[in-house]
């Protein structure tokens, strides 16, 4: 069942609204030109207005004296009630301005499958980075006043993936339109104090908007586009000429309904920097989703324009606060708990992986974080978890690149393998419990219908006394962090099986590797980091076609070799026969049409066949899962390997990540903060 998360109705006590700090922001209007000084200037003038006022919610350091501030926005109406309708008996009507502004505050992620939809998420876009670059400008002429030399030294803007990118063209409208800069020295200006980090490597999953909606809502903001496109492409035809990679590198590009903007090569010429999520990521942005922008930041003198800062996540919440009994176990075996605040220091753990002790104490911590986890699973699924089993968990944001649907054939191929047992033979398997968990955008409908096929293997599989007694699976709902607390810890594996090369980094992989979880997954994203640190890929369980090998794949399927492997087959049939559909014909039909693709194997690797290669790593994903049953049964073998992966998790810590941006990104010296004076009390 799908309801929607009232994400404000609930107050936050540390939240502080600052009703002193607002700014107006503009929707629709239109550009006026005037003459000022001898020089052609434009404004933005009329439309729809906006108040963003802000909050700060504090966030202190962990074992230091920083606390800095989190401003967020709210929008309110630039007037509560249009009086003239009001007067009119338009009651409705008159409350429309608030109603507009309470859009963008309620609304999380709105379908953008309709123009409403696309138009919402474009409104709450601009406002919130319109109210941002106002702030920080506001902040920075306070202490700097029109020093706007300054202006890099003190401000560096992160784009955290093409959501924010309208802020490049909004500095620039700020800079000249109200600063009164010139276009030359706001560009300059704009360059190098806006950095981008690209969170995907897929070309489709990069923000486009088309210039009928942007132009109705930010008229401005293309003209300003087209001008920075213009004298970009033009510096490339001076050095370059003329050529196919000029529609490449523009600005501007094709899209169903018309021309577009594209916010990603916005962003990437926008910056000083452009980084990846982790080093396989890293070289494919530069060797395919910006081939010709890489390039021609060599070319001009920029190599290192294209950097990579690795992911990392905080052991002080995935460790200590998570799994406080694994804390506490390290502590005591380093001796201190300097770790959490320096976590290569981990690695010392190594050295006793095969003391049986240790080893001991060590499934004795992975025990208790089983049972909270059966708990919770009791509480949410109603589901009885045996606690001496496999967990198996998969948790992520359900998209089909991260192949949640290999996994629920997997479990249906598993289910069937059970139940064709003899009862001796039953026994002798290894218990698990299996589960997936993760949301959907609203309007991926194909995600809602794998979420649906999860949720009725999973009633089948519990509701078999065949089965059940050696195999359980769930689709666990509303996961989130306060979910994931309870849930990451007891994982003995956990599932990272994206196709290789479609995977940024992922961040859920470093979560269970810092709790001993091993890693079932393709050589994808920072998988392929945390395998090095660890020693090799055996300390983890690894699978499917590389990266390099991917265009071999593709040409092959083409010419029709793509076999299916009929073990896939007997899961397919069994899904066709309505086996999983829980009486509902209309879903099987619904199902069918996403196997009817998966089947088309000349089409492979195009989204009219099996786009993420399903079919084609689904052999050696048995393989593999084969292997897990195996090793797990050595528990000495396995819990030594535990304690390695964790081991070997030091690379992986935010704080490493946070300095690869302030060196490499943001190029900032590094200084202490002074310990505060210590006052005598005493008179």
């Amino acid at each position: 069942v799908e309801v929607p998360d009232y994400w404000l109705a609930k107050q936050n006590c540390f939240e502080i609204a600052r009703e002193d700090v607002t700014y107006a922001v503009r929707f629709g209007g239109h550009v006026e030109r005037y003459w000022k000084d001898g020089k052609e200037c434009s404004r933005w003038r009329g439309g729809e207005m906006l108040q963003a006022m802000a909050y700060d919610n504090p966030v202190p350091g962990y074992g230091t004296y920083n606390c800095i501030s989190l401003r967020l926005w709210r929008a309110l109406p630039a007037k509560e009630v249009d009086f003239e309708s009001f007067n009119q008996g338009e009651y409705l009507q008159s409350a429309a301005p608030k109603q507009r502004a309470e859009e963008l505050n309620h609304f999380l992620y709105p379908n953008d499958n309709h123009e409403e939809g696309k138009e919402l998420r474009l409104r709450q876009q601009y406002f919130f980075c319109s109210a941002s670059i106002q702030d920080i400008l506001r902040s920075f002429k306070k202490k700097h006043g029109g020093n706007w030399d300054m202006l890099p030294q003190k401000v560096q803007i992160q784009l955290n993936d093409t959501h924010p990118a309208i802020s490049v063209p909004e500095l620039m409208r700020v800079l000249v339109d109200v600063e009164c800069l010139n276009w030359d020295y706001a560009w300059k200006l704009t360059k190098a104090t806006f950095n981008y980090t690209n969170h995907t490597v897929m070309p489709e999953a990069l923000e486009k908007w088309r210039i009928e909606l942007i132009g109705k809502l930010l008229p401005r903001h293309v003209e300003i586009v087209g001008m920075m496109n213009h004298m970009f492409l033009e510096e490339v035809k001076a050095k370059w000429g003329d050529g196919e990679w000029i529609c490449d590198m523009s600005m501007f590009g094709p899209a169903e309904g018309g021309e577009c903007l594209r916010m990603g090569n916005i962003s990437v010429i926008g910056a000083h920097h452009v980084n990846g999520v982790a080093a396989m990521h890293t070289e494919i942005v530069k060797r395919e989703t910006f081939k010709n922008l890489y390039k021609w930041s060599v070319a001009t003198g920029e190599p290192d324009k294209f950097v990579n800062c690795t992911n990392g996540v905080t052991p002080r919440r995935w460790i200590h606060c998570a799994n406080p009994g694994l804390s506490k176990l390290i502590t005591k075996k380093l001796g201190s708990d300097a770790w959490l605040k320096d976590l290569p220091l981990i690695s010392g753990i190594c050295k006793f992986k095969d003391d049986k002790a240790f080893q001991q104490e060590w499934v004795a911590v992975k025990k208790t974080a089983k049972e909270k986890m059966a708990k919770w699973v009791k509480t949410h699924c109603n589901l009885e978890v045996d606690t001496n089993a496999l967990i198996d968990v998969q948790v992520k944001r359900i998209h089909e690149y991260k192949r949640q649907l290999m996994n629920c054939f997997y479990q249906i191929h598993r289910y069937l393998e059970i139940k064709s047992m003899s009862p001796g033979d039953r026994a002798k398997v290894q218990k698990r419990f299996s589960c997936i968990g993760g949301k959907a955008a609203p309007g991926y409908y194909r995600a809602k219908t794998i979420i649906k096929l999860i949720n009725n293997v999973a009633d089948v599989i519990n509701n078999d006394p065949d089965v059940s007694p050696y195999l359980k699976f769930t689709f666990l709902p509303n996961y989130c962090v306060s979910a994931a607390q309870q849930i990451i810890p007891a994982s003995d594996t956990s599932q990272h099986i994206s196709t290789a090369g479609t995977e940024a980094s992922g961040t859920s992989n470093m979560k269970f590797v810092m709790n001993g979880g091993l890693i079932v997954g393709t050589m994808d994203g920072a998988n392929v980091e945390i395998c090095e640190e660890a020693g090799g890929e055996h300390v983890n369980f690894i699978f499917g076609a590389r990266e390099e090998e991917l265009p071999g794949v593709l040409e092959r399927a083409k010419k029709g070799d793509y076999p299916i492997d009929p073990r896939l087959q007997k899961v397919m049939q069994a899904i066709r026969q309505g086996r999983f559909s829980a009486g509902d014909d209309a879903f099987t039909e619904e199902i069918g049409a996403i196997l009817d693709m998966l089947c088309n194997t000349t089409a492979a690797g195009t989204w009219d066949g099996d786009r993420f290669l399903v079919c084609h790593d689904f052999p050696s994903y048995l393989d593999v899962q084969a292997r897990v049953d195996r090793d797990y049964a050595n528990q000495a073998d396995f819990v030594a390997r535990s304690i390695q992966a964790v081991g070997s998790t030091g690379k992986f810590s935010t704080d490493r990540s946070m300095m690869d941006y302030a060196r490499q990104v943001w190029e900032l010296p590094q200084c202490a903060r002074p310990a505060p004076k210590v006052v005598n009390a005493k008179k």
